[in-house]
Protein backbone atom coordinates (compact mmCIF):
# COMPACT_ATOMS: atom_id res chain seq x y z
CA UNK A 1 0.00 0.00 0.00
CA UNK A 2 1.28 3.30 -1.21
CA UNK A 3 1.79 6.11 1.96
CA UNK A 4 -0.90 8.41 0.67
CA UNK A 5 -2.83 10.52 2.84
CA UNK A 6 -6.95 11.71 1.52
CA UNK A 7 -7.32 15.29 1.87
CA UNK A 8 -10.70 15.28 0.99
CA UNK A 9 -12.67 18.51 1.26
CA UNK A 10 -15.92 20.48 -0.01
CA UNK A 11 -15.11 23.92 -0.95
CA UNK A 12 -17.96 26.61 -2.23
CA UNK A 13 -15.99 29.81 -2.10
CA UNK A 14 -12.43 28.38 -2.46
CA UNK A 15 -10.82 28.87 1.32
CA UNK A 16 -11.63 25.36 2.35
CA UNK A 17 -9.86 24.50 -1.03
CA UNK A 18 -6.85 26.89 0.02
CA UNK A 19 -6.33 24.93 3.63
CA UNK A 20 -6.95 21.85 1.84
CA UNK A 21 -3.90 22.76 -0.35
CA UNK A 22 -2.09 23.85 3.03
CA UNK A 23 -2.81 20.95 4.88
CA UNK A 24 -1.10 18.70 1.84
CA UNK A 25 2.26 20.70 1.96
CA UNK A 26 2.18 19.92 5.31
CA UNK A 27 1.73 16.35 4.68
CA UNK A 28 4.24 16.32 1.97
CA UNK A 29 6.66 17.83 3.84
CA UNK A 30 7.35 14.73 5.99
CA UNK A 31 9.56 12.27 4.01
CA UNK A 32 7.65 9.22 2.71
CA UNK A 33 4.20 10.50 2.35
CA UNK A 34 1.85 11.92 -0.06
CA UNK A 35 -0.95 14.00 -0.38
CA UNK A 36 -4.00 12.63 -2.62
CA UNK A 37 -6.14 15.61 -2.82
CA UNK A 38 -10.00 14.93 -3.89
CA UNK A 39 -13.45 16.84 -3.58
CA UNK A 40 -16.90 15.57 -3.34
CA UNK A 41 -20.04 16.85 -5.79
CA UNK A 42 -22.64 19.58 -4.79
CA UNK A 43 -25.80 18.40 -3.79
CA UNK A 44 -28.99 19.03 -5.43
CA UNK A 45 -33.23 18.73 -4.27
CA UNK A 46 -33.45 18.19 -7.96
CA UNK A 47 -33.77 13.95 -8.53
CA UNK A 48 -30.96 13.85 -11.49
CA UNK A 49 -27.71 14.06 -11.15
CA UNK A 50 -26.54 18.14 -12.35
CA UNK A 51 -22.67 17.56 -11.69
CA UNK A 52 -20.43 16.00 -14.19
CA UNK A 53 -18.82 12.96 -13.64
CA UNK A 54 -15.14 14.50 -13.84
CA UNK A 55 -14.89 18.08 -12.45
CA UNK A 56 -14.04 20.38 -15.13
CA UNK A 57 -10.73 21.95 -12.74
CA UNK A 58 -9.32 21.01 -9.23
CA UNK A 59 -9.06 17.68 -7.65
CA UNK A 60 -10.78 14.38 -8.85
CA UNK A 61 -14.04 13.34 -7.09
CA UNK A 62 -13.49 11.46 -4.37
CA UNK A 63 -14.25 7.30 -4.47
CA UNK A 64 -14.37 4.76 -1.89
CA UNK A 65 -11.23 3.32 -3.17
CA UNK A 66 -9.28 6.29 -2.25
CA UNK A 67 -10.54 5.49 1.57
CA UNK A 68 -9.55 1.91 1.20
CA UNK A 69 -6.26 2.97 -0.22
CA UNK A 70 -4.81 5.64 1.89
CA UNK A 71 -3.12 5.40 5.31
CA UNK A 72 -4.97 8.53 6.82
CA UNK A 73 -7.75 11.32 6.13
CA UNK A 74 -7.43 15.12 6.67
CA UNK A 75 -11.54 15.52 6.08
CA UNK A 76 -12.54 19.70 5.37
CA UNK A 77 -15.70 21.80 4.70
CA UNK A 78 -16.88 25.14 5.01
CA UNK A 79 -19.55 25.27 8.05
CA UNK A 80 -23.19 25.53 7.55
CA UNK A 81 -25.11 26.49 10.56
CA UNK A 82 -22.69 25.09 12.72
CA UNK A 83 -22.57 21.68 10.75
CA UNK A 84 -20.36 19.93 8.15
CA UNK A 85 -21.53 21.51 4.54
CA UNK A 86 -24.17 18.50 3.18
CA UNK A 87 -22.15 17.39 -0.19
CA UNK A 88 -19.61 15.87 2.29
CA UNK A 89 -22.02 14.42 4.33
CA UNK A 90 -23.67 12.92 1.53
CA UNK A 91 -20.48 11.47 0.96
CA UNK A 92 -20.01 9.75 4.83
CA UNK A 93 -23.55 8.85 4.18
CA UNK A 94 -22.26 6.30 1.60
CA UNK A 95 -19.68 4.94 3.45
CA UNK A 96 -21.32 1.97 5.34
CA UNK A 97 -19.77 -0.79 3.08
CA UNK A 98 -16.47 0.81 4.44
CA UNK A 99 -17.84 0.50 8.14
CA UNK A 100 -19.07 -3.19 8.07
CA UNK A 101 -15.72 -3.98 7.10
CA UNK A 102 -13.57 -1.62 9.57
CA UNK A 103 -12.18 -0.40 6.49
CA UNK A 104 -10.88 2.56 8.29
CA UNK A 105 -10.27 1.50 12.06
CA UNK A 106 -7.34 2.20 13.69
CA UNK A 107 -6.57 4.87 10.93
CA UNK A 108 -5.39 8.98 12.08
CA UNK A 109 -7.79 11.30 11.10
CA UNK A 110 -7.61 15.54 11.39
CA UNK A 111 -10.75 17.81 10.20
CA UNK A 112 -10.26 21.45 9.05
CA UNK A 113 -13.10 24.26 8.53
CA UNK A 114 -13.68 27.64 7.36
CA UNK A 115 -16.50 30.40 8.99
CA UNK A 116 -17.88 33.79 7.57
CA UNK A 117 -17.40 34.85 11.13
CA UNK A 118 -15.06 34.67 14.11
CA UNK A 119 -18.13 32.60 15.94
CA UNK A 120 -19.38 31.28 13.21
CA UNK A 121 -19.83 27.66 14.24
CA UNK A 122 -15.97 26.37 13.59
CA UNK A 123 -15.45 24.07 16.51
CA UNK A 124 -19.50 22.47 16.39
CA UNK A 125 -18.37 21.98 12.63
CA UNK A 126 -15.05 20.55 12.94
CA UNK A 127 -16.58 17.76 15.86
CA UNK A 128 -19.58 17.03 13.44
CA UNK A 129 -17.26 16.14 10.94
CA UNK A 130 -15.37 13.98 13.79
CA UNK A 131 -18.66 12.22 14.62
CA UNK A 132 -18.98 9.56 11.24
CA UNK A 133 -14.87 9.36 11.84
CA UNK A 134 -15.36 7.93 15.25
CA UNK A 135 -17.42 5.52 14.03
CA UNK A 136 -15.44 4.46 11.89
CA UNK A 137 -12.89 3.42 14.09
CA UNK A 138 -10.67 6.56 13.40
CA UNK A 139 -8.49 8.21 15.40
CA UNK A 140 -8.94 11.60 15.71
CA UNK A 141 -5.37 14.00 15.54
CA UNK A 142 -5.72 17.81 16.58
CA UNK A 143 -3.73 20.88 17.30
CA UNK A 144 -1.35 20.47 20.36
CA UNK A 145 -0.73 24.08 21.70
CA UNK A 146 3.03 23.08 21.60
CA UNK A 147 1.98 25.06 17.89
CA UNK A 148 2.29 28.53 19.55
CA UNK A 149 0.43 29.98 16.84
CA UNK A 150 -2.89 29.03 18.35
CA UNK A 151 -2.45 30.90 20.94
CA UNK A 152 -1.41 33.87 18.89
CA UNK A 153 -4.04 34.20 16.26
CA UNK A 154 -6.83 36.63 16.12
CA UNK A 155 -8.31 34.61 12.96
CA UNK A 156 -8.76 30.99 12.67
CA UNK A 157 -7.33 28.09 14.99
CA UNK A 158 -8.65 25.57 17.27
CA UNK A 159 -6.89 22.50 19.01
CA UNK A 160 -9.83 20.44 17.41
CA UNK A 161 -8.29 21.08 14.39
CA UNK A 162 -7.71 23.77 11.47
CA UNK A 163 -10.19 26.95 10.86
CA UNK A 164 -10.03 30.26 8.78
CA UNK A 165 -11.89 33.25 9.20
CA UNK A 166 -12.93 34.25 5.58
CA UNK A 167 -15.04 36.98 6.43
CA UNK A 168 -18.63 37.41 5.15
CA UNK A 169 -17.59 38.49 1.34
CA UNK A 170 -15.51 35.15 1.66
CA UNK A 171 -12.41 37.37 0.53
CA UNK A 172 -10.04 37.44 3.49
CA UNK A 173 -7.18 35.12 2.35
CA UNK A 174 -5.53 32.78 4.73
CA UNK A 175 -3.47 34.69 7.74
CA UNK A 176 0.05 33.48 8.17
CA UNK A 177 -1.10 31.62 11.54
CA UNK A 178 -3.51 30.13 9.83
CA UNK A 179 -1.40 28.37 7.10
CA UNK A 180 0.98 28.25 9.33
CA UNK A 181 -1.77 25.81 11.73
CA UNK A 182 -3.38 23.90 8.61
CA UNK A 183 0.22 22.70 7.29
CA UNK A 184 1.37 21.79 11.15
CA UNK A 185 -1.72 19.27 10.89
CA UNK A 186 -0.95 18.14 7.71
CA UNK A 187 2.21 17.23 8.96
CA UNK A 188 1.31 15.67 12.04
CA UNK A 189 -1.13 13.73 10.40
CA UNK A 190 1.47 12.06 8.17
CA UNK A 191 3.94 11.53 11.26
CA UNK A 192 0.95 10.00 12.81
CA UNK A 193 -0.14 7.60 9.79
CA UNK A 194 3.39 6.45 8.76
CA UNK A 195 4.08 5.15 12.34
CA UNK A 196 0.69 3.24 12.52
CA UNK A 197 1.02 2.05 8.98
CA UNK A 198 4.08 0.56 9.65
Amino acid sequence: MANDILVLFYSHTGAVKQMAHAIARGIESVSGARARVRTVPKVSAVSEAVEPEIPPSGPPYVELGDLQECIGLALGSPTRFGNMAAPLKYFLDGTGALWLKATLAGKPAAVFTSTATLHGGQESTLLSMMLPLLHHGMLILGLPYSETDLTTTSTGGSPYGASHVAGMGADRPLTQEEQNLCFALGKRLATVALKLAK
